[in-house]
């Protein structure tokens, strides 16, 4: 069992800047994803960013790639995403999330997951 909390979420004009952060406790797996995914209302969720442990280096949603940076902290349970030139196209609710994946599984798919946060929500005004 992992359990899994976000924070950092709020509000924020066009523009500006965000970092968000997600603790891990319980049994975490050796060799993990752990990704960031959002989900506004009415759309689908859709991964933002995330880690594999195991290699790889990290890793970006197309909408995100140059405006986002995700990270590790020092100890490594703890999952950050550093969000600047916010649009109100990034509002939405930020789940954190970690899985042992298979072999080709893609750690930016939501099925590939099995342990979820409850969220931090991020709204962005114009």
């Amino acid at each position: 069992q992992v359990q899994l909390v976000e924070s950092g979420g709020g509000s924020v004009q066009a523009g500006g800047s965000l970092r968000l952060s997600c603790v891990a406790s319980g049994n975490t797996y050796d060799r993990y994803c752990m990704t960031w995914f959002r989900q506004a209302p009415g759309k689908e969720r859709e991964g933002v960013a995330g880690i594999y442990t195991g290699g790889g280096g990290p890793f970006y949603g197309a909408s995100v790639k140059g405006r986002f940076t995700v990270s590790q902290g020092y100890f490594k349970n703890t999952l950050y995403l550093q969000m600047s030139s916010l649009t109100p196209e990034d509002t939405g609710m930020y789940y954190c999330a970690i899985a042992r994946p298979n072999v080709g599984d893609d750690c930016l798919r939501p099925p590939v997951f099995r342990y979820w946060g409850q969220g931090t929500q991020v709204t962005v005004s114009s």
